[in-house]
């Protein structure tokens, strides 16, 4: 199943089956006003009093209640287990922003998954959201708009090299791998911050409160 489920001109908040806590459901909409459930994601949501607008996902999870709150042509099954549902749902959703929630913090392997997953799937502009931070895939060249002292971690799912301006320890010629060197900690220096990168494969991680930052570099880099 190549062709996209969800078609939007807004941005996406898609839920996942771990815990989404009623205000940063809040923050999310606000952002990405169109409600998509990765499998038992639709039980979070409903829980909150919003119905997806789609549930993605092989279902072994989705509850009997939800399936039966939920018309069946929003519920759309991809029998494959080679992919998380979280992938799934990603990969079949076009639009220009998608907010993640409930697939970080629960459980350590979901939550690798997950990062893995925005590397994979980099051309989508996906923002996972987490307890205390967030965290999405660098595209070539990026700007950000942070206050001098805040962190902002790097951490390499595969070996990238880069350039950085307005960080405290600058990247250039660091030959990062997740193996080997990383980022972690790095610090703002400068209101403006640049990253350049010359393959994907490059996470950033940024304090939750970054959000809207974030998703303007995000929607600025194209």
């Amino acid at each position: 199943m190549n062709m996209p489920i969800v078609q939007s001109t807004q941005g996406v908040t898609l839920a996942g089956g771990g815990p989404i806590g009623a205000r940063d459901l809040r923050l999310a909409l606000a952002r990405a006003p169109v409600a998509v459930a990765a499998d038992s994601g639709a039980d979070r949501l409903l829980r909150h009093g919003v119905s997806p607008v789609a549930v993605i996902g092989d279902m072994d999870s989705l509850s009997a209640a939800a399936k039966a709150a939920i018309p069946q042509s929003r519920q759309h099954l991809v029998a494959e287990q080679v992919t998380t549902d979280f992938d799934k749902a990603l990969r079949l959703i076009e639009a220009p922003l998608v907010l993640a929630l409930g697939f970080a913090g629960a459980r350590l392997d979901h939550g690798l998954a997950a990062m893995a997953t925005l590397i994979a799937r980099a051309e989508r502009r996906c923002i996972l959201i987490g307890p205390a931070d967030l965290a999405f895939a660098a595209p070539p060249r990026l700007e950000l708009e942070l206050q001098p002292g805040e962190p902002l971690s790097l951490f390499p799912m595969a070996p990238v090299t880069g350039r950085s301006e307005g960080l405290e320890w600058p990247i250039a010629g660091i030959n990062f791998a997740p193996d080997g060197m990383i980022g972690t900690s790095n610090r703002v220096v400068a209101r403006r911050v640049v990253l350049e990168f010359d393959r994907r494969g490059m996470l950033v991680i940024l304090p939750r409160r970054r959000l809207d930052a974030a998703i303007r570099a995000l929607l600025a880099a194209g």
